[in-house]
Parts: C-alpha cells; structure tokens; sequence
C-alpha cells in the first residue's frame, strides 16, 4: 500500500462510522452508544442515507454488533481507567472518536491510535479543521502495516511503556490476517505488563451465523476477496480461547453476542440486537 499522505479513510472504517451515526438517527432511544463524530470528519453529503450499504433493515443487524462491541470497549476502558490503568492502545484506530467523545476518561490515560500513515494524516487534519486537535495524550502513531509491520517498534517509540498496564484493543481486523500472525500478536500481548488487557473481535465461520444475516456476511466477505483484502480467518470461541491461552494468556473469556444482548438491548422493545455467531470478542489478561 502506498504511503500517501492525503488518502482518506478506507471503505471498511467509513462504512463503520456511518452506521454508528446511523444508529443515532434511526434507531429509537436509548442509544446503545453515541457517536456522530466519525460522520462529521467525514462530511460525506446529504445523501449518504441512501447508499446501499446504509439500507436501514439491511444494516439493522450489523450496526447493533458494531455500537455493541464498541460500548463494550468503551465500558471496559473506564472502568480499567477507574483501576489505574493508564494507556489505551488501539489497532487500526480508523475513524474511532473515544478521544474527541468521552475527554472526560481519555484525557485520564495516554491514548494511542495506530494507523496507515494516509489515513491517519487526513483524520489529524480534519480534527484541526473541526477544532478538535490532537492533545498531548492523546498521540496518532503512523505505521504502515504492508511495508514493515514494526507497530510495536513504533508504539513504544510513541512513548508506550512497557512496564505499565494498558488496554489493548484490535476490532474489524483478524479475519485479514493469517492464523500465523494472530498467533504472533496474541504472544506479543501476553507479553505486556501484568494488569493488562487484549480485546479482539474475530469472526466465526460463516456457516454458524443467523440465517439472516448470514447473506449480508457472505456478500461482505466477496467484497472484501473483490477488493484484494479477503477474509482469511475465521473462528469459534473454543478456537480463538485455544489460541489465546497457548499464546501465554490464562485469563481468556469469550464475549458472544448473546451476552452483548442481554447488558446492552435487554429492554428494548424494537427487537435491535447484534447476531448470533457472526463476530464476537476475546477478552484475554495478563497476570
């Protein structure tokens, strides 16, 4: 991938935004999460409502797991923040908006995005143009991952310590990546500092999804092979709990979708919920 200085957010990071806004503007209160920042650092024009990947009943599925494992995060950062836990670290920030959204707890932790270095220069201008700015905690680490993959390399060279715990998270991203190199980062991360957390969605094999969702899934899943970036990895629970605790970790525990349900859309009346056995988060500490 090219280092250009200019490129905005990819495809997968604005489709994420639109639908937390989506969420906002469509479905009914109480919000699961609120979040119109990523909309407006994007400024995509008044018809965005109408592209095909925003179809309300389409996207309704999909948009409830991502305002569900971002809440999740967000939770387990403040609470993590509440414990003396001091840096947040997150993969593949995209268009995320902790920072700008909740000051009140990021401006308690050193909070570092890791980013493609083009995307992530045109998401520092834009939260210049926006007033927002980048404060001193708050620090984007630019790191192509195609031409080195050094992100650990340029984490600490960003001021990370390693001798302090952190919360770690990486979402959206292991169904690029082979079982080899989640394997390598699993390891990597049981290696921090004891009191830390790794957070990672994975994806379960297609077949296991809800019925109807799996064609949604199936047709993300041939764009992404279209676009030249396929999904190549796919898990159960057991599966990415074996991985977790092979690669050091002893605390591992599996957050399904089933459970995101119950303490997020337990009253709700809409019938909203994220998908049974589509993608799901690990939660793995150290000791």
């Amino acid at each position: 991938m090219s280092d250009r200085h200019d490129a905005a957010p990819d495809s997968t990071a604005a489709r994420v935004a639109l639908w937390r806004a989506l969420h906002v503007e469509i479905d009914a209160p109480p919000h699961v999460l609120e979040d119109t920042i990523g909309l407006t650092l994007l400024a995509p024009g008044p018809d965005w409502r109408q592209r095909g990947d925003m179809n309300p009943q389409f996207t309704r599925s999909f948009r409830a797991s991502i305002v569900a494992r971002a809440r999740f995060i967000e939770d387990h950062v403040a609470a993590q923040a509440g414990c003396g836990v001091g840096q947040y670290v997150i993969l593949g920030a995209g268009l995320d908006s902790f920072a700008q959204r909740r000051p009140d707890i990021a401006s308690r932790l050193t909070v570092f995005e890791i980013d493609q270095p083009g995307p992530q220069a045109w998401k520092r201008q834009r939260l210049a143009d926006l007033g927002f700015g980048v404060p001193d905690w708050l620090r984007l680490v630019p790191v192509d991952f195609e031409a080195d993959g050094a992100w650990w390399d340029r984490l600490v060279g960003s001021g990370f310590d390693t001798h302090k715990p952190a919360v770690v998270v990486s979402t959206g991203v292991s169904m690029y990546l082979t079982t080899e190199a989640i394997t390598a980062t699993l390891r990597q991360m049981a290696a921090l500092a004891p009191g830390s957390t790794f957070v990672m969605s994975f994806l379960l094999p297609l077949e296991l999804a809800d019925p109807d969702v799996r064609p949604g899934l199936e047709m993300a899943a041939k764009g992404a092979r279209a676009s030249g970036t396929p999904f190549i990895s796919f898990f159960t629970p057991a599966d990415m709990i074996h991985l977790a605790r092979d690669a050091g970790f002893k605390d591992v525990e599996h957050v399904s979708a089933a459970w995101l349900t119950r303490r997020y859309f337990a009253d709700r009346t809409d019938g909203l919920r994220p998908p049974l056995n589509a993608e799901e988060l690990v939660v793995a500490r150290t000791s």
